[in-house]
């Protein structure tokens, strides 16, 4: 059961940060960015909702063991 729950949880937050993503970069072109930079800023956003899911499943494991 374990072990399904963290796969889950897994594909949950790589689909958030591949939306989280795709919308960074939609937005960046509509601003009339170029295509480099609208790819660097949809990998910005990916990184950073990735980042952000690890930083708070520390924080929760740090407090639940």
């Amino acid at each position: 059961m374990t072990v399904a729950v963290v796969l889950l949880t897994t594909a949950f937050v790589t689909f958030v940060a591949l939306l989280a993503a795709a919308g960074a970069g939609k937005l960046a072109r509509m601003d009339k960015a170029s295509y480099p930079a609208a790819l660097t800023r949809a990998a910005a956003a990916f990184v950073t909702v990735i980042t952000l899911a690890a930083v708070v499943a520390g924080t929760l494991a740090a407090f639940l063991t």
